[in-house]
């Protein structure tokens, strides 16, 4: 069988895919208030086009592909898409990140169409504060959707909080208690300075070494290591038979084990979250490529995936592009 590996001899075996740049939300470190300019539906890759897409990634050994945006739930007609991929034979983990406004309404037929579990980005259970991180959400929609998702399977459930200082970094307790109330597993994700707001984003900045001693100083945590499927480093928490998960973009950076790569709304193959560099797929599927030569093509591009990225630095926007257009 093909192989993903790349010019530094790491595998890629998981791919996230965007299906659309728009989002219910505004999320403060996500997208500006306002003037955000997004893509015109022509623009965006047809669920067919994804299939293919994917398609080619599986046959060169990706086992695990995630759906992401923006906010995917927004696009119409995502049930066939996820019914397509899941009967793609090779996929082994099939999964979707949600901000779930409006996973109470989906999420039996996404179930139904083989979506296998999710992903949650939720960054505070308090409903004044949730509205304005989000400019405008409403939490209790979140919470039915988390509990619909469990209810109907999409398990296991991990919930995403992005950690900013001066905004929700005292909740972190609370969202342990969540978590263990719920059986779901949470991750604390460090704030990264991506796109048009990314100055913002430096200056909430919160090491995953100083969430850890917050929440210690309450729940002594005990190291697990990784569950071997990500970047995250696992602690579990005395007393609460849960495991809570660290990602650390930028103070402990995962670039020489990257395993992933992502697909942008409008077809770009996207190298690494922290680099500008793209390839167009879009233009070369257009083209009328066929399976063979669409897979020569991702087979190229892998091996210009950079070393790593330039996170560390924190010195603006090291990456031009935000998270919705990227895709999360």
């Amino acid at each position: 069988m093909v192989q993903l590996i790349d010019g530094f001899n790491r595998r890629i075996d998981y791919i996230r895919v965007s299906i659309t740049d728009r989002c219910n939300l505004r999320c403060l470190y996500c997208m500006p208030k306002e003037g955000m300019l997004f893509k015109e539906r022509s623009e965006l890759l047809t669920f067919e086009e994804i299939e293919r897409v994917v398609k080619a990634f599986v046959m060169a050994g990706v086992s695990r592909v995630r759906i992401t945006g923006g906010e995917p739930l927004v696009r119409k007609g995502l049930p066939d898409l996820v019914r397509a991929v899941s009967r793609l034979d090779g996929v082994k983990d099939f999964s979707m990140t949600t901000n779930a406004g409006l996973l109470e309404r989906f999420a039996k037929d996404l179930k139904r169409a083989g979506l296998r579990r999710i992903n949650i980005s939720l960054d505070s259970l308090r409903h004044d504060r949730f509205r304005e991180i989000t400019r405008g959400g409403d939490l209790s929609t979140v919470l039915r959707g988390i509990d619909m998702a469990l209810d109907v399977g999409l398990v296991p459930v991990k919930i995403n909080m992005v950690v900013m200082r001066g905004i929700n970094d005292d909740e972190l307790v609370e969202f342990v208690k969540f978590a263990a109330k719920r059986h779901i597993k949470l991750r604390f994700i460090e704030c990264m300075p991506l796109g048009r707001i990314g100055y913002l984003n430096k200056e909430m900045y919160m090491s995953s070494e100083e969430i850890a001693e917050n929440i210690a100083r309450v729940y002594p945590l005990s190291p697990t290591g990784g569950d071997g499927a990500g970047p995250a480093r696992y602690y579990s928490v005395d007393g609460l038979g849960i495991d809570l998960g660290f990602i650390s973009p930028i103070s402990q950076h995962f670039c020489n084990t990257c395993n992933r790569i992502r697909v942008t709304a409008v077809g770009k193959l996207r190298l690494c979250l922290g680099h500008d560099e793209e390839i167009d797929l879009r233009s070369i599927l257009r083209s009328g490529i066929n399976e063979e030569g669409l897979l020569a093509v991702i087979l190229e591009g892998i091996r210009k995936k950079p070393k790593g990225h330039n996170f560390v630095e924190l010195s603006g926007n090291v990456c031009g592009e935000g998270m919705s257009s990227v895709g999360g």
